[in-house]
């Protein structure tokens, strides 16, 4: 049985396609620059060859049909035909406060999905265009939705409500909404697992630094707060996206500059982050080579970024009593040391103290590692994340009729003995490239 997932940006799709009865991804790949010329698809099946081919795709259901063509190649894919695949896994960024969980979805989840656009346009559009392309090529399979604000439906009032009037919430869905969901779900389950503890009992900071960053607490296993609000503009400093702003900062450019609503908004989305710091870098490579170059904006930009997810987490530690554990991950979190480093240090009156050679060496998407000094009261985890699997899996309990709530629902990766086959095999190159990871990998209890 094959479950298919798409992530459809505004220019892209990725998908993964994974055999449910073997477990274990059969292929991964992406569609780029869809809907902009010279459009092309890049595919990684198991045991084959990465495999490119240019084909324009003007639209999201062109762009699927290549991704099914793809997969049914009789050189490059990996099932026989299109009836393998017997649900597919889409990625919502905003479900509004309507949905706490993962659905099937329906013409009225879709009108719900329409309502909220305005909240994320930079995401929503394009995977409802995703989604409507999908159900054309594969209209007989069920689709299901899959939210990044569903996990964060359990926040308190106290956490979601802004200090707004009060009608802007009940007229106009004005509150904090909190992205990156299935992130922060598949990392949570992870580290109750490498606590060896009931994930109902565990409180947790959860870094997910990306080009896109958030940073969330849960306690007693749910989402008590987080970073992102009404949209993912607030926040922690990421790529090209400001987080958090005076209010009055785009009225004062508005009449300083004459710019529009739009033209600000615009500027804070995209042209804001590490890139308005640096005023060139996005990618924290770039940046920490600019850095070792003496590129004082670069450095500027690094510190801002750091300062900004130090005072999130002792904020959370202040708002959940007991941490458990520290956890980072995503791109950055679980591949850059230098920011994670810049982060930790001077963190040791709050008990969370980190090793600086295990950090050094936390450099894997393939494994949990725990880089925490022997004498930090809190673990401090690495946690590859892993999105793709949560979506795979919720799409399969739906189709199956099975699947609830998270916190009456059991994913495979809760297990203490759950295994990723892919990841495991990757570790093995991970190892003879950097054989000191050994020392730091941690298991589930």
């Amino acid at each position: 049985m094959v479950i298919l997932t798409l992530n459809c940006g505004s220019s892209s799709a990725k998908y993964q396609v994974y055999d449910w009865d073997a477990k274990e991804v059969l292929a991964v790949g992406i569609v780029e620059r869809v809907t902009q010329g010279n459009s092309f698809i890049t595919h990684k099946a198991k045991g084959k060859e990465e495999y490119t081919l240019h084909h324009n795709c003007p639209n999201h259901t062109e762009a699927v049909e290549l991704i099914i063509k793809t997969l049914t190649d009789p050189v490059h894919g990996v099932i026989h035909d299109m009836g393998m695949i017997k649900a597919v896994g889409h990625r919502v960024v905003h479900g509004g406060s309507k949905f706490t969980k993962s659905v099937i979805v329906t013409d009225e989840v879709m009108k719900a999905f329409h309502e909220v656009s305005d909240l994320a346009p930079l995401h929503n559009p394009a995977n409802i265009m995703g989604i409507e392309a999908a159900k054309k090529v594969l209209p007989n399979v069920p689709h299901c939705a899959i939210m990044d604000t569903a996990w964060h439906q359990t926040m308190p009032e106290s956490s979601y409500l802004y200090a707004v009037p009060y009608d802007w919430y009940e007229q106009h869905a004005v509150r904090r909404y909190g992205f990156h969901g299935t992130s922060f779900l598949y990392t949570s389950k992870r580290a109750a697992a490498l606590l060896g503890k009931d994930f109902h009992n565990v409180n947790l900071i959860i870094a997910h630094i990306g080009n896109g960053s958030s940073i969330n607490a849960v306690k007693n296993g749910c989402s008590f707060d987080t970073s992102m609000g009404l949209s993912p503009l607030e926040g922690l400093v990421m790529g090209t996206r400001s987080g958090d702003v005076d209010p009055a900062v785009p009225f004062y450019m508005m009449r300083k500059t004459g710019a529009s609503a739009s033209e600000i908004e615009n500027i804070l989305n995209k042209k804001s982050g590490l890139l308005g710091i640096t005023g060139q870098y996005t990618d924290r490579r770039d940046i920490q080579a600019a850095v070792e170059k003496g590129d004082r904006r670069a450095e500027l930009a690094q510190d801002v970024e750091a300062y900004r997810l130090k005072k999130y987490i002792g904020a959370y530690m202040a708002a959940l009593g007991r941490v458990d554990a520290l956890v980072f991950t995503a791109g950055v979190g679980e591949m850059a040391p230098f920011i994670r480093k810049k982060v930790l240090e001077g963190l040791e009156g709050l008990g969370i103290v980190y090793d600086p050679e295990k950090n050094a060496i936390a450099r894997t998407r393939n494994a949990e590692t725990n880089i925490a000094a022997s004498n930090s009261k809190i673990p401090i985890f690495i946690i590859p994340t892993d999105e793709e699997l949560v979506m795979t899996e919720d799409a399969y309990a739906l189709m199956a009729g099975t699947y609830d709530i998270h916190t009456n629902f059991t994913y495979t990766f809760q297990s203490p003995d759950y295994v990723n086959k892919a990841r495991a095999e990757g570790l093995k190159n991970d190892l003879v490239k950097n054989p000191a990871l050994a020392s730091i990998l941690v298991k589930a209890k």
